[in-house]
């Protein structure tokens, strides 16, 4: 058997090159997912897209190309709408454990009544002519 049969067991350069471009896309979601993951870890930390990119040995541009790609939106929008989900149920909770202390302390007066409500009338302005 001379040196072409063994490269005949390879495949052509083309497999060997979409096997290769496979693997490395492989390895970058990987790296998107750390991304990702570090993200979500560390949303209260000051993040900047350098150095997330520098974390996983990326370029800032490439990662953000690549995260836009992967997740729909930049990595510093990622980080914004962490931010702003953590912001809102932060205040979900104050505002739930507020209605509760309330309740606590006056409970004859919420009993029956909607939690929208404040119990305050509003008049209605008289008609004069």
């Amino acid at each position: 058997m001379g040196g072409g049969a063994r490269w005949a067991r390879c495949g052509t350069i083309a497999d060997v090159a979409s096997k290769t471009a496979a693997a490395q896309h492989l390895s970058d979601l990987a790296r998107l997912r750390r991304v990702r993951d570090r993200i979500d870890r560390d949303y209260a930390q000051p993040l900047d897209v350098e150095a997330l990119a520098r974390g996983v040995h990326m370029s800032a541009g490439h990662l953000s190309r690549e995260f836009r790609l992967a997740y729909g939106e930049s990595p510093y929008g990622y980080v914004m709408t962490r931010r702003i989900e953590r912001a809102m149920a932060l205040l979900q909770h104050l505002q739930s454990a507020k209605r509760r202390a309330r309740r606590r302390a006056s409970p004859r007066a919420w009993r029956g009544r909607s939690p929208d409500r404040s119990g305050i009338e509003k008049r209605r302005p008289s008609s004069r002519t």
